[in-house]
C-alpha cells in the first residue's frame, strides 16, 4: 500500500475512533449509566493518545453532559480556609488548565475545583508527545511544561460566570486557581503577584505553584530564602484586593524534598502565616516497583507510585507546622481508604486527577461513599474528627 494513501486511512481511523468515543461518552453521561461508561467508554478513551482523551472529556464537561451528583452526607463537610467545603474531594489543577469547563466539573460531585496552572502570557508548553500512561502502574508521566492561554483569557471566563461561582461557594463548591510563571521570565515573583491581582478577585484561594518539575528552575523557588522573599510579595498582593472576601493563599509543593528543604518550608509558612498547602506535586522519581516500559520518559510521576509518597510528605508536613496550617493532599487517591489515610496524616482536604484516567467521572462518587463508610466504621463522626488522627495515636 502506499504510504500517502496508507497515511489517510490510518487519519480516517482515528477520526472515527474520535467520534466513536464522543458518542459513547455523550450517551454514557446523558442516561448517567456508570456500567457503559466503565466497561465501554473508558478503554476507547484509553486507546486514544492521553492528550487527546483528555481534551474529548474536557469537551464532555464543559457541554453539561455529566449528570448530578447525589447529593452528600453531613459527615462529609469540612469548613476550612474561611470556607465552607460540602465534600472534601476536589478536582486537581492541570486537568481544567484555561477554566473551560468548571461548571460541568462540579456536577461530577467534586467539593471543590481548582483551575490551572495559569501563566501570565499564553505559551504553548513543551513539544508533544508530553503526556503518557503507565496502565501497569495506574499511573501518569506528564511534561506539559505549564501550557496555558494566559491571565487575560482565564479571567474573562472565569468572569462571565462569576455569579455562578459566587453561588457555588455559598453552596459549599469553593473555586480555587492554581498560579505559575511562564517559562522565559526572568521575574518570577512579578509573575505569581500578576497572578494574584488578576486572578485573585476571581477565586477563593490561590495556588502559588513552585512545584512543577516541568519548569527549568522552578523548583529553586522552594529554597528558603527564594520561597520567603516570594510569599512576602504574594501576601502583600493578596492583602490589597479591593475585594471584600481575599482568597487564601496556599503553597503547592514537590515530594522530592530533603528534610531540612521541609523543616524550611514549614518554617517559611508559619513565620508568614500562608494559609495553607498542597501537598504534593508529582515526582521526578522512579520506583524500582514500575512496570510500564514508559516509566523512563522525563516528566513528573502520578498515580499509584506516588500515593505513599505523598502521604509521608503530608504527615511530616503537619507535624512541622503542629497541625496548625490547613494542608490539600494530592497523589495517588483513587479510593476512600486512599482519602482517609491522607486525612488521617494531616490533610483537610484531598484531591483527585489521575484516577479519571483509569476510572472515569464514577470514582468521585465512589470515593465519597467509601470515605463515608469508613469514617463511620472507625469512629469518627466528620471528615474533621479525622484530620490528624495518626498524629493523636
Amino acid at each position: 500500500m502506499a504510504a500517502p494513501l496508507r497515511g489517510r486511512l490510518q487519519a480516517l481511523g482515528r477520526c472515527g475512533l474520535l467520534l466513536g468515543s464522543g458518542l459513547l461518552l455523550g450517551s454514557a453521561l446523558a442516561v448517567g449509566d456508570e456500567r457503559l461508561l466503565a466497561a465501554a467508554v473508558m478503554p476507547v478513551l484509553r486507546a486514544l493518545p492521553p492528550e487527546t482523551a483528555h481534551g474529548l472529556a474536557l469537551r464532555a464537561a464543559a457541554m453539561g453532559l455529566l449528570p448530578p451528583a447525589r447529593p452528600d452526607g453531613p459527615a462529609l463537610e469540612v469548613r476550612v480556609l474561611g470556607r465552607r467545603f460540602r465534600n472534601p474531594v476536589g478536582l486537581a489543577a492541570g486537568f481544567d488548565k484555561q477554566g473551560e469547563a468548571v461548571d460541568g466539573l462540579y456536577k461530577m460531585g467534586f467539593g471543590f475545583v481548582e483551575v490551572g496552572t495559569v501563566t501570565p502570557l499564553p505559551q504553548e508548553g513543551n513539544p508533544k508527545p508530553r503526556v503518557f500512561r503507565l496502565a501497569e502502574d495506574k499511573a501518569v508521566i506528564n511534561r506539559y511544561g505549564f501550557n496555558s492561554h494566559g491571565h487575560v483569557a482565564v479571567e474573562r471566563r472565569l468572569r462571565a460566570r462569576r455569579e455562578t461561582q459566587l453561588r457555588l461557594t455559598g453552596e459549599g463548591m469553593p473555586l480555587g486557581v492554581n498560579l505559575g510563571k511562564n517559562k522565559t521570565s526572568t521575574d518570577a515573583a512579578a509573575d505569581y503577584v500578576a497572578g494574584v491581582r488578576t486572578l485573585g478577585p476571581l477565586a477563593d484561594y490561590l495556588v502559588v505553584n513552585v512545584s512543577s518539575p516541568n519548569t527549568p528552575g522552578l523548583r529553586d523557588l522552594q529554597g528558603k530564602a527564594e520561597l520567603q522573599d516570594l510569599l512576602t510579595k504574594v501576601l502583600a498582593e493578596r492583602d490589597a484586593l479591593p475585594c471584600e472576601h481575599k482568597p487564601a493563599v496556599l503553597v503547592k509543593i514537590a515530594p522530592d524534598l530533603t528534610a531540612q528543604d521541609k523543616q524550611d518550608i514549614a518554617s517559611v509558612i508559619c513565620e508568614l502565616g500562608v494559609d495553607g498547602l498542597i501537598v504534593s506535586n508529582t515526582t521526578v522519581s522512579r520506583p524500582s516497583s514500575l512496570r510500564s516500559r514508559q516509566h523512563t520518559e522525563p516528566g513528573g510521576l502520578s498515580g499509584e507510585p506516588l500515593r505513599e509518597l505523598s502521604t509521608q510528605t503530608i504527615r511530616e508536613m503537619y507535624a512541622l507546622t503542629r497541625g496548625q496550617v490547613p494542608i490539600v493532599g494530592v497523589g495517588g487517591v483513587s479510593s476512600g481508604r486512599h482519602a482517609l489515610e491522607k486525612i488521617r496524616a494531616g490533610a483537610s482536604l484531598v484531591q483527585m486527577y489521575t484516577a479519571l484516567v483509569y476510572h472515569g467521572p464514577p470514582v468521585v462518587g465512589a470515593v465519597k461513599r467509601e470515605l463515608e463508610e469508613l469514617l463511620r466504621e472507625q469512629g469518627f463522626e466528620s471528615v474533621v474528627e479525622a484530620v490528624g488522627a495518626d498524629h493523636r495515636c
